[in-house]
């Protein structure tokens, strides 16, 4: 790829740039080697509590399949318990997992939103991505501040205007002042 470029692969800067780009592509992909089983690590507990879970702005970072180019933004994920909570610190894990591993923002937010619902089988779940995508910032349309919104809404989150709506306007920033 080096050659490709026009550079000298030989040249000083660059003599170990393959082994770093393997490297950190090992890194930046290790999702593959996980499984939610084993990210959630037994973390699920059983509670009386029949009120929204929300964890918000979870960093997120992935590298697009199309372009291998990165994407990153925040995640917001919720959730309806039914007799089960999932620890808290298991959610930014669960995200991570899926991230890591080539992808569109499209399929990680469902993937997101499925495993939670086979795993705890909540009333409902919803999930909110929103993330820059350098293949429309560097390249392409080159729109700086552009930014892409995909969201997944299962069970009481899709049948329910008012829990859909209430998730959402917890998203507002105005919803944190004071915290």
């Amino acid at each position: 790829m080096l050659g490709e470029l026009g550079e000298n692969p030989d040249r000083d800067g660059l003599r170990r740039t393959p082994q770093r780009v393997a490297r950190a592509f090992r890194e930046l992909t290790r999702g593959y080697e996980m499984d939610a089983a084993t990210v959630l690590n037994n973390a699920l507990f059983e509670v009386s509590y029949d009120e929204m879970v929300i964890v918000r702005d979870i960093e997120v970072f992935s590298l697009c399949e199309h372009h291998l180019l990165p994407f990153f933004g925040k995640v917001h994920v919720a959730y309806l318990p039914r007799e089960k909570v999932i620890g808290l610190s298991k959610i930014p894990r669960l995200v991570d997992m899926f991230a890591r591993r080539l992808q569109i923002q499209e399929r990680l937010t469902n993937q997101i939103a499925a495993t939670i619902q086979e795993t705890i089988n909540p009333v409902g779940v919803g999930v909110v991505i929103e993330a820059r995508h350098l293949c429309m910032v560097m390249r392409g349309v080159e729109k700086q501040h552009s930014s892409a919104v995909t969201s997944a809404m299962l069970g009481a989150f899709r049948e329910n205007s008012q829990t859909r709506e209430e998730f959402l306007s917890l998203l507002s920033p105005r919803s944190t002042q004071g915290l």
